[in-house]
Formats: C-alpha cells, structure tokens, sequence
C-alpha cells in the first residue's frame, strides 16, 4: 500500500525528512493514535505524556505529531527532553495517564527519528494495537478521510524529569555511591542532564561526556555503540567504572576500572549474582547472546532462553515465563521487577549494587567464545530462506565445528547483521568476512 506506516521492532523509524515524518504523515499518524486511544481506552480525552531526545526534528516532529492528537481531543502532557523509559515510568506510576509516547531513534544517527508507544499498565502494545493504527493512518493520510482542525492543545510538565529523578534515586539506599569516581558518556541525547543528577544524588563524584547535544551530535562517536573515548578516560582518571547510554537511554554499556567494555551479557551476569536474583533459575537472551555466558550458567544449573533480536521479544519472554532478568547483547536489559522495558540509568545503578555486593569492581563474568559481527548495507531485506541465500549461509554454518553463525535483518535500519561465533577468534573471523563477501554479492 503506497505511504502506508508499519511498526518495527522498536515503533516507527526512519528518516525524519521522509514519510511518515512529514507535516501531513505526523498530523494523519497523530490523529489515527488518538483516535486508536479513544477506543481503547474509552475516553474523549485519552491522557498522553510525550518525551523526545534531543534531535534536532524531536521538536518539529513533536508539534506535528500534537496536531494530529488533538484531532480527537486527547489530552497532551508534554515532558520535554527526557529518555525513553523515563516517559514509561512516568505514565505507571500516575495513574491519570493512558498512554506514551516517546519520538526517538535511540542508537540511530541525528538524521533518523521514531516513534515509540508505551499502554501505561502492559509497556508494549500488541501487534493488534499496531494494526489499528496502520488501519487509520491508511483512512486519513491515504485515503484523505477529513480531520477536524483543532487549536494546539497542550500542558507542559517542567518537573517532569525531576520526578523521574526522585523515582529512580528512591530505589537505592542514601548516599551508597559515596567516594566512587564514575564517567557518564550520554551520548549528547536524553540521558544527558537526568544522568548525572542521579548519580551525584546517589553519592558519586561524576565526570560527564557526551552531554552538550547539538541536535547533530546525538550517538556520533560516543555513547553505547562507541565506548572507545569514555575507556580512556575510565583509565586516566582513575575512576571506579564507566557507563554510556544510547542516544534515548534505554541502553546502556559498562567499562570497568581495567577499560574493559562489558557488554549486554556481562552485564546480565553480573546482575545475575546480585543478592536479589542470584537464586533465579532462567534468564532470558537472544540469538546473538554470547555461548560463553550459557555454559557458565549451565555450570550453575540455570538455564538461557534465547528469543529473536528485540526488547519487545525479550520482554514477551519475561511475562510469559513469569522471569526476573533478560537482555540483549547490545545493552538493553529488562529488570522485570522494576518496569517491563530497559532502563540503562536503572540497570547501571542495580549493577553498581551487584558490583559492590560481591566485591567485583573488575566485573569479572564469564570466558567468553570468540565472537565476529559485520553489516552490511542492503537496499532491499530479501528472504534468507530463499535460494541462494540460505545455501550459502548453510555452508558457513557446516564450516564451523563447535560455534553458531547468526544472519539476521536490522529491525531498524537497512542492514543485513552476520555473527559468527568459533573456537578461535581467527576461524570466527575468516567465516564472517567470506560469509558477508558472498552475501553481498548475491544480494547485489
């Protein structure tokens, strides 16, 4: 269908220039969401918090998307400038509001954008939630259905980030940070001035980079997916640990005193010794997760349940299992007890506990198997199962003797991810680089 709109992995992403981020895509999106809201939530006025990092199109897409909400009369509450499980927390703990939503593209680069809803009692909507939308945004952007014109009607909540801040301090004993160094890279996004606050509430003496957003800035060479700079200054300044978020703060990376990064599955090992969940049985991965940390819990007689690439996967997961602790490799980590979403200020914070609790400042974990990613830039997300794609990823699979090969689609960006896990670093790296050599080639 020509300018339809469908939900990703993560909401709605792309970039903030194109469809469905238009004047006209955001007002017929922001009209289909409330008018999806009304019926769900059976109010005129369905109660909607919105948050958005600090991209330069967070405030043009904000305004747009307002346009349309208030086609159907919802009630706006706008937050400002905070990260993405901030805006979740927020909408369950007060019980006026309905829903959220969060305009951010987390990891992606200044240029793209997204959308992300949160239903303030279940977190994540269901596909049929989705489907309702997809349905009005066909109605009114592609089938030009008359949206009625209102004025912009909105409520600005400044002290929005403060109670965030309360919150999550509320959650750790008073001052149990004290005499700690600690380096924040916020990634110049949403995480950039709550950050730091909690950690200096909480008692630790802080060093902050990655927090002077331009609108351009935000994820370009700091935060999560670029650890290099904050590892130098975790060394040079003596500091405890080192923590960088992504660009909408739900992810988040650890660097320990050594400047050593610790990636998603360090950091559910770690959390696995906390004293809270140290007896828990099951932690929930993915497929990317190391096979090093599953032989170690095996070790322990506890076991990993790996999903597909996602938080929503690794979220349905935790419910349907009724379990504590799950994440991805790439820092997003769901403490279920906590919130159903990752919240990389709040898991930072639980693993300095764990950290403290077992006397592990060099956040020993696990031996981990040799592990290999490549992307590939694709314009167009062929079936893998078809031939000769499947063909050829077998063939590397039966190449690898005691290892995995993943070959998945980005659910946010048009890339083709390989990883290859061996017995050596250097048979896992020759089968990625021939692996994506030959995808790429048929793909062409």
């Amino acid at each position: 269908m020509k300018n339809a709109i469908s939900f990703g992995t993560d909401g709605i992403r792309g970039n903030s220039e194109k469809h469905p981020f238009t004047k006209d895509g955001l007002k017929a999106l922001g009209a289909s969401i409330s008018r999806w809201a009304s019926e769900k939530y059976g109010k005129n006025s369905p109660k909607v918090l919105i948050g958005y990092d600090t991209r330069l199109s967070g405030i043009r897409i904000k305004n747009e998307l307002i346009e349309g909400l208030n086609c159907f009369h919802a009630d706006v509450i706008d937050c400002g400038i905070l990260p993405t499980p901030a805006v979740y927390r927020l909408i369950s703990i007060d019980e006026s509001f309905d829903f959220g939503i969060a305009i951010s593209a987390s990891h992606n680069p200044f240029n793209d954008n997204g959308i992300k809803l949160f239903d303030a009692k279940k977190c994540k909507l269901s596909r049929q939630d989705e489907e309702k939308i997809e349905q009005y945004f066909d109605l009114y952007f592609n089938k030009h259905e008359l949206l009625v014109e209102n004025s912009d009607k909105r409520t600005e909540w400044i002290e929005a980030s403060q109670v965030y801040i309360d919150f999550i301090s509320s959650k750790f004993s008073q001052n149990y940070l004290s005499g700690m160094s600690i380096i924040l890279d916020c990634a110049n996004g949403a995480t950039f001035e709550v950050a730091p606050q909690i950690f200096k509430k909480l008692g630790a003496t802080v060093i902050t980079i990655g927090s002077a957003p331009s609108g351009i800035n935000i994820n370009e060479k700091c935060g999560s997916t670029h650890p290099e700079r904050i590892k130098d200054l975790v060394v040079r300044n003596k500091a405890v640990v080192g923590f960088a978020f992504d660009g909408d703060g739900d992810r988040v990376i650890a660097i320990n005193n050594l400047g050593q990064v610790k990636d998603g599955d360090d950091i559910l090992a770690i959390l696995a010794q906390h004293p809270d969940y140290k007896n828990i049985s099951d932690i929930v991965g993915t497929i990317t997760t190391n096979q090093g940390f599953e032989a170690e819990l095996h070790k322990s007689n506890k076991t990993l349940i790996r999903t597909q690439v996602g938080d929503k996967y690794v979220a349905a997961a935790l419910e349907e299992k009724n379990l504590s602790l799950g994440g991805e490799t790439c820092g997003h980590i769901i403490i279920k007890d906590y919130m159903p979403t990752g919240d990389g200020i709040f898991v930072a914070l639980k693993m300095l506990e764990s950290i403290i609790a077992n006397q592990n400042l060099e956040m020993k974990t696990f031996d981990k198997y040799p592990q290999v990613s490549i992307n590939i830039v694709v314009k167009e997300k062929r079936d893998l199962s078809n031939q000769p794609y499947s063909d050829i990823i077998k063939k590397a699979q039966e190449s690898i003797k005691d290892g995995r090969i993943v070959v998945r689609y980005s659910g946010t960006e048009n890339l083709l991810r390989i990883m290859t896990e061996a017995e050596s670093g250097e048979i896992a790296r020759d089968i990625a680089q021939n692996l994506a050599k030959d995808l790429t080639k048929a793909l062409e």
